[in-house]
């Protein structure tokens, strides 16, 4: 990644969107006032840009901070990140994001051909010359669903998200820059709960982000085209009620996160958050009503 790739995007961290993604949490709004420090992890709500609509992705999804390449795979998907927290964002400050484009890695799975993107984030304060968050994330590009037809019936078969979990699983596994999270052996949850992502919670969240990617509200979309049961879960969703349990069982905010999805979650499926620690290293994971692991991160 050269400088001359680099994208530089402005932004405020405005009161109004952390108190909205506060609320989505079920944290009081009122808690979070201008000049304190923006919790470890709610980066995502900045630099969500508008983008013009003749710009959107055939699946809906939005700008990245960097265009991806067209390699003839439409499907998107995020397959893991790491983040590093260096120094904190003042809510109500003004921030700047440099965004560099990484290499794009072709593979194959059980499914079929995918594409592995890398993209570089630091966020800097103000006019800072250090940032103080920079995370690495990795994008999946993958072919259309096999058999997908708008008006077709629908058929939310096992096979409908099992090719995603093959894809989503060894994209995680070979992600460039994410370490798959070590698991702490012996170690049993200190901290679980349900978690019930409804349509409320993904329009929320969507609203919030400005996420128009139609797998997490257009119903007949995610099912005729992309194939799945029903609407999916946004992988930060349960990324972010994990980093609530982490304060609160650690009272602390988060030095590094390395992060991956690996399976999709669907919309009214609950899903278990557990949280493990052992010396300075906490694994989070959500795992479906199947038992299935869907996400983990390990946190420091």
């Amino acid at each position: 990644m050269s400088e001359a790739d680099a994208v530089w995007t402005d932004d405020v961290c405005s009161l109004d969107r952390v108190r909205r993604l506060a609320a989505m949490l079920d944290r009081e709004p009122a808690d979070l006032r201008e000049g304190q420090a923006l919790p470890k992890g709610w980066h995502p709500a900045l630099f969500n840009h508008p983008t013009r609509q003749s710009m959107l992705r055939g699946d809906g999804s939005a700008e990245l901070g960097v265009r991806l390449p067209d390699v003839g795979l439409p499907r998107l998907m995020l397959g893991g990140r790491r983040q590093q927290f260096l120094d904190d964002i003042p809510i109500g400050a003004r921030v700047r994001r440099q965004s560099k484009p990484g290499e794009v890695v072709m593979k194959s799975g059980r499914s079929g051909p995918f594409a592995l993107v890398g993209v570089e984030h630091r966020i800097h304060v103000e006019d800072a010359s250090e940032p103080a968050v920079i995370e690495h994330q990795q994008y999946v590009l993958r072919p259309a669903a096999e058999g997908s037809t708008v008006g077709g019936a629908v058929q939310p078969e096992a096979r409908s998200s099992g090719g995603a979990r093959a894809v989503g699983a060894a994209a995680s596994s070979a992600v460039r820059g994410v370490t798959e999270p070590a698991s702490i052996e012996g170690a049993q949850p200190e901290l679980s709960r349900l978690l019930l992502p409804d349509e409320r919670l993904l329009f929320r969240y969507s609203a919030i982000t400005d996420n128009p990617h139609r797998i997490h509200y257009d119903r007949d979309y995610a099912r005729h085209v992309e194939r799945y049961p029903d609407l999916v879960v946004n992988g930060t969703i349960p990324a972010m009620f994990l980093l609530e349990m982490f304060r609160t069982f650690t009272a602390r905010e988060p030095q590094s996160i390395e992060a991956r999805n690996v399976a999709p979650m669907f919309c009214n499926q609950p899903l278990t958050l557990s949280l493990r620690c052992q010396g300075e290293a906490c694994l989070l994971s959500a795992q479906d009503s199947a038992g299935r692991l869907t996400y983990e991160a390990q946190v420091r």
